[in-house]
């Protein structure tokens, strides 16, 4: 019977192993079989050996390239060689002369007591494991803590963008609807006085909607910002009804009439009369149709031309398109303008929060339809957004 060959000193690098294994319970019977296995070797080869749980560090399975556990790993002496499957007992014994064979290599080559070390004795190369192991770690929570950072940042500057640009866009609803209000008041006064005629009905109830019209603009600007600081991650609660789609796009252009007047847009419709209704949320469709219509009045230039149209699809889909003659959306950003926040860099110094078109998205799909831009560089835009039929 051969002897066992001499223990190497701690000094020494013997062979080093790594079992990594894993808590299913098809797992445990051949685990105890490795584990019985090593134990029968270890009382006549002194090896080092480190069993790792992948569930507690899975990382360590990434970094090992692992593709099924259990597996045993011999990472000293090199090279590294990784034994995995349901007969890792049978692999081992057809294994283990082999690396036996390479640690007395490994330690004939290492130099003499007597003779000045040419290089410095190795450090376990499990210790190296468990040290890669904190390294990757701390990479992974320095990675987390930076993205975190970023996104910290980001929401702070959208914030103080946000909290500028609120204050000066309710400015001019606020003004409008004040206007609206005090005008009746005066001439309520002036008539009760004896003075100025009363307005007549028309025109009472002309101004009333522009004031309801003004105090609807900012409710929905106060609600776009408190729906995009809870993120896309918020529930958006719709509540559709029956709805006279054609209605309420000419409702919506009569309001944003003066602002194409006033940059001399030609404003078209192509709205069919017999157009079946729509199963929406009033609300929430007149909000992606105002902010589609004020995207196409701010990049539309002047003298340029705006159309909205109405298409019956299908028996269930009807589609409503949005074009301008603006500057168009580069190919490689339309994906992304759907996206909460996304500005182009162009767009960085207009007015703007960049949540209109995320806000769109969501709103659509709620209602189970599709938004989506056609558009090409100085060739304007085209957006379009389906909605349900009613039944």
């Amino acid at each position: 019977m051969q002897a066992a060959p001499e223990k190497p000193t701690s000094s020494e690098a013997s062979l080093q192993l790594v079992l990594f294994v894993d808590e299913r319970p098809s797992s445990r019977k051949q685990i105890q079989q490795i584990h019985s296995y090593l134990a029968q070797l270890k009382a006549q080869y002194a090896f080092e050996i480190q069993v790792i749980e992948v569930g507690e560090q899975p990382y360590l399975a990434e970094h090992f390239k692992l593709i099924a556990t259990p597996a045993l790993i011999k990472i000293h002496p090199e090279p590294r060689q990784t034994l995995a499957g349901s007969d890792l007992v049978t692999q081992l014994k057809n294994w283990w002369p082999r690396w036996q064979l390479c640690v007395e290599e490994y330690q004939q080559n290492l130099p003499l007591p007597t003779e000045a070390p040419t290089t410095q004795t190795p450090k376990s190369a499990i210790s190296s494991v468990a040290y890669s192991a904190e390294l990757i770690q701390l990479s992974d929570e320095i990675f987390r803590l930076k993205k975190e950072k970023e996104e910290l940042l980001a929401q702070l500057k959208f914030k103080d963008r946000v909290v500028a640009m609120l204050a000066h866009d309710l400015r001019s609803p606020l003004t409008a609807a004040s206007l609206a209000v005090e005008t009746i008041e005066i001439t309520q006064n002036w008539s009760n006085g004896g003075g100025a005629p009363r307005l007549t009905p028309a025109q009472m109830e002309q101004l009333s909607k522009q004031a309801r019209s003004q105090l609807r603009a900012m409710d929905r600007m106060i609600t776009d910002i408190l729906q995009a600081s809870r993120g896309t991650s918020a529930e958006l609660h719709i509540k559709p009804l029956k709805l006279d789609l054609g209605a309420l796009c000419h409702e919506v252009l009569n309001s944003l009439k003066n602002r194409c007047q006033a940059k001399s847009q030609s404003l078209k419709t192509d709205i069919p009369n017999d157009l079946p209704y729509v199963y929406a949320d009033e609300e929430r469709v007149r909000q992606v149709i105002v902010n589609l219509l004020d995207n196409a009045i701010k990049y539309t230039p002047e003298g340029g031309k705006i159309q909205v149209s109405m298409l019956h699809r299908t028996t269930q889909k009807i589609q409503v398109s949005v074009d301008d003659t603006g500057p168009g959306i580069p190919v490689e950003n339309q994906d992304r303008i759907f996206e909460d926040r996304y500005r182009l860099e162009r767009d960085e110094a207009k007015d703007g929060y960049g949540i209109g078109l995320g806000l769109c998205q969501r709103i659509i799909r709620a209602h189970y339809g599709r938004i989506w831009v056609d558009s090409a560089s100085d060739k304007g835009s085209s957006f379009h957004f389906t909605l349900p039929v009613y039944r």
